[in-house]
This record gives structure tokens, C-alpha cells and sequence, in this order.
């Protein structure tokens, strides 16, 4: 793939890459010069961050509430 240097010294990277990466705006990167190539590498970052969207499907609240339903019943049943 071939990009372009904006005049603001400015690249994009292909969409095709950050969603292959899980890139989103606000990703920060290290970036370093290595034998006259320029390596460009996400930053470690915050991993909670980085899970955000990943499994939009999954209700993982209502999977804790239920299992949080299921103790107070096993309580319940053992106390009476």
C-alpha cells in the first residue's frame, strides 16, 4: 500500500490495517527509526480500552445479574 505525507507531516493508515490491528482514534503508538525505516508499533495503552466494542453482542452485565440471582436463591433455599 502506498500513502502520502500530508504537509502537516500528517499519515493514514488504511482502514484495512487498523481494523485488522483494533486501531481507534486515540491509539497511541511508539514510533522509532531502525536501520532507515521507520518501525511504528501500538503502545501497550490502557486493556480495558482496548477490549471497547470488541464483543458488542454480549451483555455481560445481565450475565452477572443473573449469576448474582442464582446465589441469592441458593442462599435463600439453604436458609429456609
Amino acid at each position: 500500500m502506498l500513502v502520502t505525507l500530508s504537509s502537516k507531516g500528517q499519515l493514514v493508515i488504511p482502514k484495512a490495517i487498523r481494523q485488522a490491528l483494533g486501531l481507534r482514534a486515540g491509539t497511541q503508538f511508539r514510533i522509532q527509526l531502525v536501520e532507515g525505516k521507520i518501525l511504528l508499533e501500538p503502545a501497550g495503552g490502557n486493556p480495558i480500552a482496548a477490549l471497547y466494542g470488541k464483543y458488542p453482542d454480549v451483555d455481560f452485565l445481565a450475565a452477572l445479574e443473573a449469576e448474582h440471582r442464582r446465589e441469592l436463591d441458593d442462599e435463600t433455599t439453604r436458609g429456609a
